[in-house]
């Protein structure tokens, strides 16, 4: 296995030399029934990127089988045999992997970041055990929140677990000032539109009150830009602090800051099988 990428490090291999393949692989002609699976696919799964990424690379022509260019993220494999990005083999998808990440506050959730700000995967390199193959954060956690933030090797676990229809629960607890009843929280459940963008049903409770001092706690699916800060904000509230506390069954519990802990492979697997991949 290969150890966890580095600061600034590339999401996909990049050999010092490309050679030019002689010609491409046709997109559907002699086509065989489909037997396997798309090449995007399975090169997400192996951990090469995001499969939206790995449609990117396909058209940049880094992709190659068996020395032919890959003109479609369609094309259909059994397997990675052959498979080369950037005139490097890529190796059969390894089991998928999953860690639990306590992200503080002030990291950015990328590779790297044009103003050099710290990305996550400056605290990573300490966090997770020598050997981890390179990880990709599950969804994101802006500049400012903190918690729990889910890690994979797993590029289309990365993608079921992100999209809005998986209906994947993240709860927060934010720290608020301001003037706010349990009512108006509970009317979030209807869902709220905020400048011409429609939020979804939000689960949100009353934590504890001092004063005008409240921590509220949201569960939501959907995940959108902000989402959380955007909706407390236009509630009148001032948030002065926001925790992820949970991602789907995965909890942050006492996990301290800066520290990563792998989920067990059985619980990751009975994971995906609920979700069908």
């Amino acid at each position: 296995m290969s150890r966890p990428l580095k600061p600034g490090s590339s999401p996909v291999l990049r050999p010092a030399a490309i050679h030019a393949p002689r010609r491409a692989v046709p997109a559907t002609a002699d086509a065989p029934p489909r037997e396997g699976e798309r090449i995007a696919k399975l090169l997400a799964r192996a951990g090469i990127a995001s499969r939206r990424e790995v449609e990117r690379i396909i058209a940049e022509g880094r992709v190659t089988l068996n020395g032919e260019l890959v003109t479609t993220p369609a094309t259909v494999l059994k397997n990675l045999k052959g498979v080369s990005v950037d005139g490097k083999a890529v190796a059969s998808a390894a089991p998928a992997r999953l860690f639990r990440f306590h992200k503080p506050e002030g990291l950015i959730t990328a590779e790297r970041d044009p103003a050099g700000r710290p990305t996550i995967y400056n605290a990573l390199i300490n966090a997770l055990p020598a050997g981890t193959p390179r990880v990709m954060p599950v969804g994101r956690l802006d500049l400012s929140t903190e918690g729990l933030l889910l890690l994979t090797n797993d590029g289309e676990l990365k993608r079921a677990m992100e999209l809005p229809a998986s209906g994947i629960p993240r709860t927060y607890r934010a720290r608020t000032f301001g003037d706010i009843s349990q009512t108006r929280l509970e009317d979030l459940s209807e869902g709220i539109e905020i400048d011409g963008i429609r939020y979804g049903s939000i689960n949100a409770n009353m934590e504890r009150r001092t004063g005008r001092n409240q921590w509220v706690e949201m569960t939501l699916t959907e995940g959108k830009n902000r989402e959380v800060r955007r909706v407390l904000e236009h509630l009148g509230l001032q948030v002065s602090r926001l925790i992820r506390t949970a991602y789907g069954p995965f909890i942050l519990a006492d996990l301290p800051r800066g520290a990563a802990v792998e989920v067990r492979q059985h619980d990751v697997e009975v994971f995906r099988k609920a979700l069908k991949l």
